[in-house]
């Protein structure tokens, strides 16, 4: 039996209250004392609970006796181990010697045992790593196998009189950092949320629910600003399993070397700089899940060759480290170019394309379906009209019209741009043919970009430059509104056109 005895702090009324247990030769488990209170844990024998009221009563000082299911610290423990069976990441406290003397019950699974029988044994048993590596952690992470099963550990130290006592371990497996990283990026997209009821985008999204439930490579082409990503996104969607991770990184964005440790991870010390205790890449981290290779067409044969060799045995090795990994992943892909054609210039491998091509789906340009326009006029100046706080205006005949005839070499996103620009200069409720500024009706400029004749206010060469490059670039990029369409007038690199327009804040 258990009771909460309520009594008034006073000297002696803990011997008091004993005393009457001790003449009743009960057995006391356990006595947990806090101000006004005092908690008793005995063996009533055949005692009552009223005649050890009634007895206690007669104490100076005791208020009240009530019969309780838990001593406090048992209801913590309670509460701890509720705790932990809920949380889905393995936790181990284990001391300087290195024995588990808490695992949560997904470190139980991993381990394959109870957790009342992973309890009291070394953490040695399981893993590989030396215990001086977990205790004397200084970047409070790193790579460790359970099972020869991989995990990031997350390490805290526990310390006592300024002494490592112990330390707790929270792991993540690869796809669980997967999941966690991809709930980061994106909401999760459906087909319902792609807008349009063209005949063929209706065809495309028929194709796109066809192909989520067959677990095979999928190559997306379309124009630049089409949406080939929020396309894949609907695919992963349509999958076996929704909430498995996507994960989405952009060919073009980043140098040879960067994309590779992006994409198959790197063992630890594989270069400079790298984190000591490696990294897994998009493959490991979105197993089960997609990955998404946006702008294929852009990686470099090197590259096109590993990834062949994954996507014909899923397997692979990290950046510097000499140990296969198996994964399974969806891989879709995406470009704007005619891989076909690269392949027959030697640009694109050809057997990569016939591998990626195993399915593939087409975007129609935005000029190919000008009946979605309306549709989408309606759903960005409602986006708009919701990010900066104003009521959703109307849309003339004139300016519908507008919209609809003009080619938009930019595709939806130029679409969305012009709006949002279109909602953030209105006066009014209704957005009239004037208020929408097409590209060609853009205010005529001097075909050579315009500097202060005062030249003794330049400080250097480069802040010359720099006013030359973004005088140039705010002149052509209405006319050339995408990071390729000005490259290619430019004649450079779409990532130096990139970073320039992010640099000068164009666009």
């Amino acid at each position: 039996m258990r009771i909460d005895v309520t009594a008034k702090d006073r000297l002696g009324i803990t011997q008091d209250i004993l005393a009457i247990f001790r003449r009743h030769d009960c057995n006391l488990f356990a006595t947990e004392m806090i101000p006004s209170h005092l908690y008793i844990h005995f063996d009533p024998k055949s005692l009552t609970l009223e005649q050890i009221r009634q007895e206690l009563l007669t104490i100076d000082g005791v208020f009240d006796v009530v019969k309780i299911e838990f001593l406090p610290t048992e209801r913590r423990q309670n509460q701890l181990k509720v705790l932990l069976s809920r949380l889905p990441d393995p936790i181990f406290d284990i001391n300087r010697e290195g024995t588990i003397l808490v695992a949560s019950k997904a470190a139980a699974e991993i381990c394959g045992v109870a957790t009342e029988q992973l309890e009291g044994q070394s953490i040695n048993r399981y893993i590989a790593e030396p215990l001086d590596q977990l205790l004397n952690n200084t970047l409070g992470s790193m790579e460790i196998n359970i099972l020869k099963q991989p995990f990031h550990a997350d390490i805290t130290q526990v310390t006592k009189k300024d002494k490592i006592a112990g330390c707790i371990l929270v792991l993540r497996s690869p796809s669980r950092l997967g999941q966690q990283l991809s709930a980061l990026q994106h909401a999760s997209t459906d087909i319902k949320d792609i807008v349009g009821r063209s005949a063929s985008l209706l065809a495309l999204l028929d194709r796109a629910k066809r192909f989520g439930k067959l677990d095979l490579p999928v190559l997306i082409t379309g124009e630049t600003g089409t949406g080939k990503e929020l396309l894949a996104r609907t695919l992963h969607r349509q999958g076996s399993d929704p909430s498995a991770p996507f994960l989405a990184i952009n060919c073009a964005t980043l140098p040879e070397n960067l994309l590779e440790s992006e994409l198959f991870g790197y063992a630890p010390g594989a270069f400079s700089g790298a984190q000591r205790s490696g990294k897994p890449g998009l493959f490991e981290l979105a197993a089960g899940g997609t990955v998404f290779l946006d702008e294929i067409g852009e990686m470099s044969l090197y590259l096109q060759a590993k990834l062949l060799r994954f996507l014909q045995e899923y397997t692979f090795r990290r950046v510097g480290g000499t140990k296969e990994i198996k994964v399974k992943v969806r891989v879709v892909s995406a470009t704007h170019r005619d891989l076909e054609a690269m392949a027959h210039q030697g640009l694109f491998r050809e057997d990569l394309y016939y591998r990626l091509n195993v399915l593939s789906l087409e975007i129609p340009a935005l000029r190919a379906r000008s009946e979605d326009i309306p549709l989408l006029v309606a759903h960005f100046i409602a986006k708009a009209a919701t990010q900066i706080n104003i009521p959703v205006p109307t849309v003339s005949e004139q300016a519908m019209s507008k919209l609809q005839q003009f080619s938009w070499p930019g595709n939806i996103r130029q679409l969305e741009n012009l709006l949002f620009r279109t909602m953030a200069l209105l006066d009014g409720n209704e957005i009239q043919q004037e208020h929408i500024q097409l590209p060609h009706e853009q205010p005529q400029q001097s075909a050579t970009p315009q500097f202060n004749d005062d030249f003794t206010q330049i400080s250097d060469w480069d802040n010359a430059q720099q006013q030359f490059e973004k005088a140039l670039l705010k002149q052509l990029y209405p006319q050339y509104p995408s990071t390729r369409k000005l490259a290619k007038r430019l004649g450079v690199s779409h990532n130096k056109i990139a970073m320039k327009l992010k640099q000068y804040a164009i666009g």
